[in-house]
């Protein structure tokens, strides 16, 4: 089983290596009345700490004397690489150029070359695309990351903007409500209700990703390539046609043929035929679409009724995506096909799978269902690649039981005992016979050790109801003058913080509050599952959005010194946020953000008091709660977020768990326990040895 201990309090947008310290403490040590023990864990982990501090100080003190030329160099050096061509900058921010000429063009070599390279790309044999799809860098001892690792990058970034643009969209419709109950007339008060141009804003969160992404430079794929892309198996999985934009795996989010123009002429592809398709979205909006996986009869684009029926209005023209996948049939040049399926998970109603390559056999004109003339056309799939088989096509995760009688391998219904709200059944179909968790008690809240004092409760804020103007909101201020979560999906957090700071005991709001977001309990319905090599982990019958609370880590609040002596404990979780921020012990730091207006001298606090390693942990090694069964993953699909809800001391932060991803249902969840190679102690100060079963294709193979 890995080891599953406990996390770091923080986590930034969520990256593999945010601080998550989950300690396994197997030392067995004598304790002396009265006196404050110093294990060789605690040991080994000052000295690391304290020669960090040391170095970190001697660079503070260079840049100093060097009157801060290396920042300003390494600016000069970001603004020569942001010094890009413009017609490099996005795949989507330019249409290409379509030609009016639609006259059949003579095959000469060049043209049969380029065929031959087709088919080259049609059978995987042409590298183009794996060279193309990574921006290596040549820096010296620099890991690249995997295509894969960028893919799910670019959709986390994307899902950042979506839901900072959903904020904006919240307040406005707060802003046009309240407008709508203020008093009118000389009764009423100016500058209680802010104005907000209402016309003037878009509607459209997703489309104003985009083109934040776009602005950025941040697509993953700016330019159009044939055949697939790298980091996107058949089987992905989109939850909007603007997550394919934001990627560069189909740049429109209207159109249903993504295809190159004539801008595509010059360089690699100078003796193409154009326009030229490179993928399409088949969805069912054509009512002339005939589907049957392997072989696809696709209707062509325009003529058909905008309303949402289907039905076609008028007649197609053989132009812009419509003559690009007839070239693709005289080039034998393949597309990308993506299915979108019905889907209540997504906030589009849909959900988009990569289906793999076909190849676009045969078009022809006729007279469709409603008597408009249309272009068919016939794609097959290519042999070759992963087997697409009808539950694909039809898009099933999985079947998720609808009651107890219908899991397989159950061994226990409820693992909480009715204290959750949700139940959480375990099932074992690993061993023989099958048993259920063990060794431990299950609590829904936290528990604190008799020799901690918690501090007294936040004075709060003085909102009534619910929190919803964060200029007036006390404990918004403190999250940098903005709510950190927004309504969407029972509340989202918008993006990892340092800290981030809800409403408590003494606020005048109640449950129903955005800003109390993580206090909820369970709101998905989560299984404990036995594995062959991790133990036992965890799993979501439902879908969960991307940053979704799923569970705090819940246990036994205690001194990180106490635990020393208990040997074979694997879920010990160190509340180490201060730490974190000052990136010891190999931890990633984040930027500082305005979530500390407390702890503006926290470096000189951290240095004086000595606070190398956490004061502070939790143990769910005899009791706590579900978050107890998750796993280790190198490529995570949860982070830890450090909140502050009754007080607003960091050191006793709660630990949360937030979802990194969207995560479809019976997707294991796992989070970085945030340790590097040879970096956790055993008692005798030696480095333990234990390998990592996440199965990442960039696994660290680290040690925990």
């Amino acid at each position: 089983m890995v080891v599953q201990s406990p996390h770091s309090v923080e986590s930034s947008v969520p990256t593999p290596k945010n601080g998550s310290r989950r300690v396994n403490t197997q030392g067995k040590g004598l304790s002396v009345s009265g006196q404050r023990r110093a294990s060789a864990r605690l040991q080994a982990a000052k000295q690391r700490a304290e020669k960090e501090l040391s170095v970190k100080r001697r660079v503070d003190h260079d840049e100093h004397a060097d009157g801060g030329s290396s920042r300003k160099k390494v600016n000069v050096d970001t603004e020569k690489v942001n010094l890009k061509p413009k017609h490099a900058q996005s795949g989507t921010q330019q249409l290409p150029a379509i030609s009016s000429d639609q006259t059949e063009p003579k095959m000469n070599e060049k043209v049969a070359k380029m065929v031959e390279r087709a088919a080259k790309i049609a059978e995987g044999l042409d590298g183009t695309n794996a060279t193309n799809a990574t921006n290596a860098t040549n820096a010296p001892n620099v890991v690249e990351k995997s295509a894969h690792i960028k893919v799910k990058e670019t959709i986390r970034l994307f899902n950042k903007h979506y839901l900072h643009f959903v904020q904006e969209e919240e307040k406005r419709c707060t802003a046009v409500k309240v407008d709508k109950k203020a008093p009118k007339g000389k009764n009423a008060k100016k500058g209680n209700v802010p104005e907000v141009d209402v016309k003037g804003k878009a509607k459209r969160p997703d489309l104003k990703a985009i083109s934040k992404m776009i602005e950025n430079d941040e697509v993953l794929y700016p330019d159009k390539r044939i055949g697939s892309l790298s980091g996107i198996d058949v089987g992905h999985r989109f939850y909007s046609r603007a997550e394919m934009v934001a990627v560069g795996f189909h740049s429109h989010w209207l159109n249903g043929i993504d295809y190159m123009g004539q801008s595509y002429r010059k360089g690699e592809y100078e003796h193409y035929i154009f326009p030229l398709a490179v993928a399409i979205v088949l969805s069912g909006m054509y009512e002339d679409d005939l589907d049957n996986a392997e072989d696809v009869v696709y209707t062509g684009q325009g003529g058909h009724d905008l309303t949402g029926n289907k039905r076609q209005i008028r007649d197609q023209v053989l132009e812009r995506g419509n003559l690009a996948l007839k070239n693709c049939v005289d080039l034998g040049v393949p597309v990308r096909v993506i299915r979108g399926h019905e889907s209540a998970s997504s906030y589009s109603g849909k959900v988009y799978t990569y289906d793999g390559l076909y190849k676009v056999v045969q078009y022809w004109a006729e007279k469709g269902i409603s008597g408009f003339t249309v272009f068919k056309y016939r794609l097959r799939r290519l042999e070759g690649q992963p087997t697409l088989t009808t539950s694909q096509v039809q898009f099933t995760y999985g079947r998720v039981p609808k009651s107890p009688s219908e899991i397989r391998g159950l061994v226990c219904e409820d693992i909480s005992g009715g204290q959750e709200d949700v139940p959480i059944p375990a099932t074992n179909l690993v061993d023989n016979p099958p048993v259920a968790p063990t060794g431990y008690k299950y609590c829904k809240s936290m528990k604190v050790a008799h020799n901690i004092k918690l501090p007294v409760n936040a004075a709060g804020c003085d909102c009534k109801g619910v929190c919803w103007d964060p200029k007036t909101c006390a404990c918004a201020r403190l999250n940098g003058s903005d709510f950190p979560y927004v309504h969407r999906d029972g509340g989202r957090l918008i993006e990892a913080k340092h800290v981030v700071f809800e409403c408590g005991p003494n606020c005048g709001c109640g449950l129903s509050c955005v800003n109390r977001t993580s206090q909820k309990g369970l709101k998905y319905r989560l299984e404990v599952f036995r594995t062959p090599k991790k133990g036992w982990a965890v799993r979501s019958w439902d879908f969960i959005p991307s940053g979704a609370p799923v569970c705090e880590y819940i246990g036994l609040l205690t001194r990180t010194e106490e635990l020393d002596s208990v040997s074979e404990n694997n879920y010990i979780f160190d509340i180490d946020c201060l730490q974190t921020m000052r990136g010891l012990g190999g931890r990633e730091r984040r930027q500082q953000d305005a979530s500390l207006p407390m702890i503006q001298n926290m470096d000189k606090i951290d240095e004086q008091r000595s606070e190398s390693v956490p004061e502070f942990c939790i143990d769910a090694g005899s009791m706590g709660n579900v978050a107890r069964f998750i796993n280790h993953s190198c490529e995570p699909n949860l982070f830890i977020q450090c909140v502050l809800s009754a007080h607003q001391d960091i050191k006793l932060a709660r630990v949360m768990l937030f979802a990194a991803d969207n995560i479809p249902p019976l997707q294991e969840l796992t989070y970085d326990y945030g340790y590097a190679l040879d970096s956790v102690y055993g008692p005798d100060g030696k480095v333990k040895r234990m390998p990592c079963y996440c199965g990442a294709e960039d696994c660290r193979k680290r040690l925990f």
